[in-house]
This record gives C-alpha cells, sequence and structure tokens, in this order.
C-alpha cells in the first residue's frame, strides 16, 4: 500500500482542532485522496472516524505508531 497523499499534523492540537482542520484541508484534495491526520490527542481516535461518517467520508486506518489516521475523501 503506498503512503497518504497529504499529511496533516495536527500533533499537539486538542480535540476539535484536528478535526477542523481537517475539514478545511479535505476539499482542496482531489476526490479519492488520502489524507493522514497525524493527532496525539486520544479524542482524536473517536472524533475523526465519527466526522467522516457524519460527513460521508472514507475513514481507512488508524495508525497508532504515529498516531496517525487516514481519510480518504469520498465526494
Amino acid at each position: 500500500m503506498s503512503g497518504p497523499d497529504e499529511v496533516l499534523d495536527c500533533r499537539g492540537q486538542r480535540c476539535p482542532l484536528p478535526v477542523i482542520n481537517l475539514a478545511r484541508r479535505l476539499p482542496e484534495l482531489p476526490v479519492g485522496a488520502v489524507v493522514r491526520v497525524l493527532a496525539d490527542d486520544p479524542a482524536a481516535a473517536v472524533d475523526i472516524p465519527a466526522w467522516c461518517r457524519m460527513r460521508g467520508q472514507e475513514f481507512v486506518a488508524a495508525h497508532p505508531e504515529g498516531p496517525g489516521y487516514d481519510v480518504r475523501r469520498r465526494h
């Protein structure tokens, strides 16, 4: 598997800032692009997948070692 198309470094930010930054950046990327959100706030593990469900975007994977979360733009 190839890496993400873009990395959004939100480490050190408290939720909801990582989700807000993801929501701002994703529309600027082409449909099908994958962005990896680096976020060390434990709430991101819940908030990012929940945001994807609410917005119809695809939560691809969590990378605990990052910690990072991959999201694919669907529309």
